[in-house]
């Protein structure tokens, strides 16, 4: 039977940790919030911006845009992102594992990946694995546009250069509260969204002004620096939610680890009882 002041210190231990849990959990559902509003707040335009986008390249028939074709350069660019602190499950893995696999599948087709680190924790992994990393950076968990756009700048100078065939971004899709979900997505060349319920859209007779080679030099850079910055906020949502459901797993974990010591603890506590009256009524016969 443990002994009942290993136990008392074993449990004020496990109550002070599901106190920190518990308050990192108060703090990651705040910052949920907060994170839920800017992705949500900036998801309808850029939902509407590619499909304006997709429409005007429909209509204008035969213009074109560097920012939409492909090229053969052997090298493409991998942007990764993840988080600048731990307990948040296995969020930072999925992103990691997904984006490893993405490199191994480009160096098996031949390609190069330049890869861009975001986030400490996978500086440090990438670090640990001893794999190339052509830059590092981090933004944080409160991603602003002005952040952003040096980053989609250089991306889109590199590519119209044809120093790279495309640039791929791999994060964790925000799909709702209780679904995230790590995944490398195409940034360029440019694609045209996927219709909604797989039903082709209504073509619309556009009339151009001012032309619309114009309007695409206009909105296709603009474009690609809006779905890299729906990019962080999607990433940075997914973050608080894992952060969020791990620190209340293990909130839950010390409760029920609490419970199994206070158990064990009345149990030797009541065996030490037994003990003692034993020893009183053993006495008591032997002086009779």
């Amino acid at each position: 039977m443990a002994n009942r002041r290993v136990l008392v210190k074993r449990r004020t231990s496990v109550r002070n940790i599901r106190k920190i849990t518990r308050t990192m959990q108060l703090i990651a559902t705040a910052r949920f919030q907060a994170s839920f509003n800017r992705a949500m707040a900036t998801k309808p335009f850029t939902r509407k911006l590619a499909e304006l986008v997709a429409d005007l390249s429909r209509a204008a028939g035969n213009v074109s845009h560097p920012l939409l074709e492909t090229n053969d350069a052997p090298r493409s660019v991998l942007l990764v992102l993840t988080g600048d602190r731990g307990l948040a499950g296995g969020y930072n893995t999925s992103i990691l594992r997904a984006a490893i696999e993405h490199i191994d599948r480009q160096q098996e087709a031949g390609i190069t990946s330049d890869v861009h680190m975001v986030g400490k924790k996978g500086i440090s992994y990438f670090k640990f694995l001893r794999r190339p990393m052509s830059e590092q950076t981090t933004i944080g968990d409160k991603p602003r546009f002005d952040q952003i756009e040096p980053i989609a700048n250089a991306l889109m100078d590199r590519f119209i250069r044809g120093e790279i065939s495309s640039v791929h971004v791999a994060y964790m899709r925000f799909l709702s509260t209780s679904v995230q979900r790590p995944m490398v997505v195409q940034l360029l060349p440019l694609a045209a969204p996927a219709p909604e319920g797989g039903v082709e859209p209504r073509a619309i007779d556009y009339e151009f002004s001012p032309d619309p080679q114009q309007l695409l030099d206009e909105l296709l850079p603009t474009t690609v620096r809006v779905l890299l910055f729906q990019a962080f906020n999607d990433a940075a949502v997914s973050e608080q939610v894992a952060r969020m459901v791990a620190m209340k797993a293990a909130t839950d974990a010390a409760g029920d680890m609490i419970k199994a010591l206070t158990r064990q603890y009345n149990r030797a506590r009541q065996t030490q009882i037994t003990m003692e009256l034993l020893d009183i009524v053993g006495g008591a016969n032997a002086l009779a």
